[in-house]
């Protein structure tokens, strides 16, 4: 019996399509003076990138359980707040912003995610070879890295070693080379604006997004 194509589980068309709506929202409020983007939306996109470091193996393990609980704690919040914007100011009134649990803590850590993320995907995209090392590599030491101990650094790095390989990440994804790059190239061209909302939203605080 032939699959349908449209059954097949497609992780990066899913992420790169809740992006993209997170994006044409924001661009719609540009002209309109106050821009908000929705934790509920927001979270849900958020969820949709989990897989993805399931997919990447051991060398994201702490990435995978870390993310998934702070996003987890975004779409609960979702069910008391609107806006992102909101949900800061909540915490800012409450002096809870940089404790641990807090959901704007929690905001700064998932950015870092979708972060990670966006440079792997570039890096892979520029790469072209067979193995994702170099990709990965490149993208904890930009992104995460510099928030870690000796300790996770070391782990990580040595759970490099054991990523998959483009054409098994590909595969685990249902994607090819092509298709693959294209659903990629979209998820960096709609996170970028977003990850940019949500570091301009942290400065316009003085909260600072080194923390």
């Amino acid at each position: 019996m032939a699959i349908n194509q449209e059954e097949v589980e497609k992780p990066l068309r899913k992420i790169s399509v809740a992006f993209k709506s997170l994006y044409d929202t924001l661009n719609s409020q540009t002209n309109n003076g106050e821009v908000h983007l929705e934790v509920g939306p927001f979270s849900h996109a958020c969820s949709l990138v989990s897989p993805l470091f399931r997919c990447l193996g051991i060398a994201f393990k702490f990435a995978e359980m870390d993310y998934v609980a702070k996003v987890d704690d975004l779409v609960q919040a979702s069910n008391s707040v609107t806006t992102l914007q909101v949900m800061m100011k909540r915490d800012i009134d409450s002096d809870c912003v940089r404790k641990a649990g807090s959901h704007t803590r929690n905001l700064l850590r998932v950015k870092r995610g979708l972060d990670m993320v966006k440079v792997l995907f570039e890096q892979i995209i520029a790469s072209g070879g067979s193995s994702l090392k170099d990709p990965a590599s490149t993208a904890y030491a930009q992104v995460f890295a510099p928030y870690h101990g000796w300790a996770i650094r070391k782990a990580v790095a040595a759970g490099m070693y054991a990523l998959p390989t483009r054409a098994q990440l590909l595969k685990k994804l249902n994607e090819d080379e092509t298709s693959a790059k294209a659903e990629m190239q979209n998820y960096i061209d709609s996170c970028g604006p977003v990850i940019s909302y949500i570091d301009k939203l942290f400065t316009s605080q003085e909260l600072g997004i080194d923390w």
